[in-house]
């Protein structure tokens, strides 16, 4: 969520995980490695009080914002009324049809994501990545981390695997708690997400390679071996497959989660 400085009558609202951007050299930031032009198709999602939609609409004049705060969107459908370009979307972006609402033509998604419910936006956001140039998202740190880890890190899970199998990920900058208002308890961070035009690595059957990866990390502590002992059946040798199965999963590239899926795939 954001907020243009001067013009908050707006308290933020905890349930919606509302914390307002104020900082003026951080949202410059943004708006600069965004660089909209005239001819984009720019959605904004949680645009707050639109401390970043009015410099966006400044640049690019057809922008659609998804705002779930009833009060927000009638301040911000009041004072872009006369803007030709700028059209309101009222409702949940975890439940929007993005699709629709860029007509089935080529868009870019921006935003400062509630913490609570990042990662699920983020995947309901991939079911859209054909029709998705880049995205540029305000996220805790932790998660844009989360994102960009390498196997073997820690922290390298289901959320690295699937958004790196299908974009790619490019943390920009870090913002600190006292850019907003209320000031969040964690460091945040802007990072671009650009999905594949062609996939390094494709999967033959898209529903078995997530279900393989979320298989895999719920028992991440344990073996490959153990995870597709219950995805295959009795009768399947487990040694047919490329991947060392005493390894963990943390240990595996993208690329090597897509090779077990389609060895998976050429058995069913």
């Amino acid at each position: 969520m954001t907020e243009t400085p001067k013009k908050n009558h707006h308290r933020a609202r905890k349930r919606f995980g509302q914390n307002f951007l104020l900082d003026p050299i951080v949202i410059d930031n943004i708006v600069s490695v965004i660089a909209a032009k005239p001819t984009d198709h720019l959605i904004e999602i949680g645009p707050g009080l639109g401390a970043l939609t009015e410099p966006l609409l400044e640049r690019c004049p057809n922008l659609t914002v998804v705002e779930i705060d009833r009060d927000l969107a009638d301040i911000l459908s009041a004072r872009y009324a006369q803007k030709p370009g700028f059209k309101l979307h009222r409702g949940n972006a975890l439940q929007t049809d993005f699709a629709a609402l860029s007509n089935q033509k080529p868009m870019r998604i921006v935003g400062n994501l509630p913490y609570n419910i990042s990662t699920p936006l983020l995947f309901h956001l991939l079911t859209f990545s054909p029709l998705i140039i880049d995205m540029y998202f305000m996220l805790q740190k932790e998660v844009v981390d989360r994102l960009a880890a390498s196997p073997g890190n820690k922290i390298y899970g289901r959320l690295s695997v699937m958004m790196q199998y299908h974009c790619q990920i490019q943390p920009l900058f870090t913002v600190p708690p006292t850019a907003f208002k209320p000031s969040p308890k964690v460091t945040s961070a802007v990072v671009r997400l650009a999905p594949h035009t062609t996939l390094p690595s494709r999967a033959v059957d898209p529903v078995i390679f997530e279900r393989l990866v979320k298989l895999c990390f719920q028992q991440r502590r344990k073996s490959l071996r153990n995870s597709l002992k219950i995805l295959v059946s009795e009768t399947t040798s487990l040694s047919d497959f490329d991947v060392d199965l005493k390894a963990r999963p943390e240990t595996l590239s993208v690329a090597d989660f897509v090779t077990l899926s389609n060895q998976l795939s050429a058995l069913s």
